[in-house]
């Protein structure tokens, strides 16, 4: 078969740098904002924060008297005027208004801290590793997830050292005497079993929460709180005491450790909505309006190349890393521009959308919206809707929220009118609320609940709401 050339159209379409760049900028959270401007000024010499001077050193008959002799691509008064779009202050709030988030130092995490602890035990060398490895085994909620025949393996082959299944256990047994109470347990039952033993002074209430533990785990954890009675001989009472008692024992004994070592982020609203009157005044975050301005010595060293007589081919690569540069920090804050206007466009929608709930605060006043909703309001494509609300948070009146919380798709009434699954879900977690507890309502008659209501629900639908609620089914809510 002969090869051949021949020339065809084709339409593609395709990101430009700039699209694709304030498309990634959508995305980015105010709190993060600022660490992204640092990261492109970094990058780019040609872009500085601060506000542009009012009078420049050229003036505007000079600008337009530039030209490049061998370079007829591009105009250089592009580079040298100041043009007001690439001031992107606004005359909302500013930086300096706005709460800062002081970050949290670090503290030990539960590992560093029992390691600390090895050293005060009177272990040779040879238990001292093992025990590290057991220590660094741990999850982290504190729990050994490892069998202890995969750690002997591991000793052996990782550290040279030889030992066994029992000199292991004897180790972990030691560990799991250390502080919090639980650590390096295996499982549930055990770490719960931990805690207990070491509250044991005599008292029977404790005595029973042990022994429930022990021999009746399993009903337990299915509240077949009747077998336990029966077996154990106890009153309701006696029942009810024993299960205050282990339901005070922590779960996840390293995970208080690591909650306190873990550096937490404070949400910085990207948005503020304040009531005046009855009517609703939206304002952009200061933190989204940084003051960014393209380089003067950049554009003073363009000119310089561009009044050279007869340019030199380094002239010339020296003339392109400039204009490169120089495009690089117009589109950057071209970009930065064109988010404070997406977010703000976008974010005026959804406050006039759920115009309701911004004044009341009621749930149920919510208006079942998706996101093409608000797409076809703005005149904007539905994946930028999505990038605008993804990690976004609006301070009200009524707290602070995430953008999608205002999303929720509609779910029909006997009368025909349209609501949001939000409104049901919050009738559904007010009636588990109001339940008897002795007696906690099925999926099943929650859906006839919301029957009568007017919601024509099915079970499944039931339970797959009260999921995403996180509410356990009737059989785990029941209490004595």
């Amino acid at each position: 078969m002969a090869l051949k050339q021949y020339l065809s159209h084709k339409l593609e379409q395709r990101l430009s740098p700039q699209q694709i760049q304030l498309m990634k900028l959508l995305q980015v959270p105010t709190m993060e904002l600022d660490q992204r401007i640092k990261q492109e000024i970094e990058e780019n010499p040609a872009l500085e924060e601060g506000a542009e001077l009012e009078e420049d050193d050229f003036s505007e008959e000079e600008e337009q008297e530039e030209t490049v002799k061998e370079d007829e691509d591009f105009d250089i008064g592009d580079y040298l005027s100041d043009d007001a779009d690439y001031k992107t202050q606004i005359s909302n709030k500013g930086k300096d208004d706005d709460e800062k988030g002081i970050p949290l130092s670090g503290e030990l995490t539960f590992q560093e801290r029992l390691t600390e602890h090895l050293h005060l035990l009177n272990f040779d060398d040879k238990k001292f590793i093992i025990a590290t490895t057991i220590i660094g085994n741990l999850d982290e909620s504190g729990y050994l997830n490892r069998e202890v025949e995969a750690i002997v393996d591991d000793l052996a082959f990782s550290s040279n050292v030889i030992t066994s299944e029992e000199e292991v256990k004897e180790v972990l047994m030691v560990i799991q005497d250390l502080d919090p109470a639980g650590i390096g347990a295996r499982n549930l039952q055990e770490c719960l079993l931990i805690q207990i033993n070491r509250k044991q002074d005599g008292d029977i209430t404790k005595y029973t929460a042990k022994k429930i533990l022990e021999d009746f785990f399993e009903e337990f954890t299915k509240k077949h709180y009747t077998k336990i009675l029966k077996k154990l001989e106890i009153t309701d009472e006696d029942l009810k005491d024993a299960i205050a008692e282990i339901v005070k024992l922590n779960p996840k004994p390293g995970g208080s450790s690591k909650e306190a070592a873990r550096n937490f982020q404070q949400i910085i609203p990207d948005f503020m909505i304040v009531e005046n009157e009855g009517r609703l005044l939206l304002t952009l975050n200061g933190r989204n309006a940084p003051e960014l301005k393209v380089s003067r010595d950049y554009k003073s060293m363009l000119q310089k190349y561009a009044e050279g007589a007869k340019p030199t081919k380094a002239d010339k690569e020296a003339l392109s890393f400039v204009k490169q540069k120089l495009d690089g920090a117009k589109w950057f804050i071209d970009a930065i521009k064109q988010r404070q206007n997406t977010l703000l466009l976008t974010m005026d929608a959804i406050m006039n959308y759920q115009l309701q709930y911004f004044l009341t605060g009621d749930e149920t006043n919510m208006r079942p919206m998706i996101l093409k909703d608000i797409a076809e309001i703005v005149n904007l494509d539905i994946s930028t809707i999505s990038r605008v609300a993804n990690s976004k948070y609006v301070q009200t009146d009524h707290g602070i929220h995430s953008l999608k919380y205002f999303f929720s798709e509609s779910l029909p009434t006997d009368s025909g009118e349209e609501v949001s699954t939000r409104e049901v879900k919050k009738i559904l977690s007010e009636a588990v609320e109001a339940e008897e507890k002795r007696k906690p309502l099925t999926d099943e008659k929650l859906a006839i609940l919301l029957k009568n209501k007017g919601y024509n629900i099915a079970r499944r639908t039931v339970a797959k709401y009260r999921e995403q609620l996180n509410i356990p089914v009737a059989r785990l809510r029941k209490e004595l």
